[in-house]
């Protein structure tokens, strides 16, 4: 799927992102370590999605932000998900998403910005305000509401 880029600084924080950020900052010894967890840290959170994938495998290096998945997802939309459940962590500047998956339709991608809400998005892309309930099951787990977006955030946009 190829390397996606996302806000550092936003997205659910489920490490002492700062500490990993420091470690990476000054070369501390136990940087390999706090990649370590943060990896795991990430890769429970993906796993908690229920997206179905196997032989999950998830990396990450403070230094530069980037957050590796490899492994096998039944499906691109799922193969998609864990790529943005993983990219919409606090400190995950790029996802470089190995996921391999049978041949599909791809998707597109949209970073909400501040005031964007799910209907505006969806007359953006799809003519019709209306179509938004698409956009959010697109995005479930990852939403559990249609209004808890937030900016930074990348959401998937199905084909119409």
């Amino acid at each position: 799927m190829g390397l996606f880029s996302f806000i550092k600084d936003a997205g659910e924080k489920l490490f002492g992102h700062k500490e990993v950020e420091q470690a990476a900052a000054s070369n501390a010894p136990n940087l390999a370590e706090l990649n370590q967890k943060a990896g795991d840290a990430i890769k429970v959170f993906v796993e908690q999605q229920n997206l179905g994938l196997s032989g999950l495998v998830v990396s990450f290096d403070g230094a530069s932000g980037k957050v590796t998945l490899v492994g096998l997802a039944p499906d691109q939309e799922s193969a998609e998900k864990a790529g943005l459940a993983a990219g919409n962590v606090a400190s995950v500047a790029s996802v470089d998403n190995n996921l391999q998956y049978p041949a599909g339709t791809a998707s597109q991608f949209h970073d909400v910005a501040k005031g964007d809400t799910l209907s505006a998005i969806a007359k953006k892309y799809y003519g019709d305000a209306n179509k938004y309930p698409v956009i959010f099951e697109a995005n479930k787990p990852m939403l559990s509401h249609p209004d808890k977006i937030y900016p930074g955030q990348k959401l998937r946009i199905p084909a119409a």
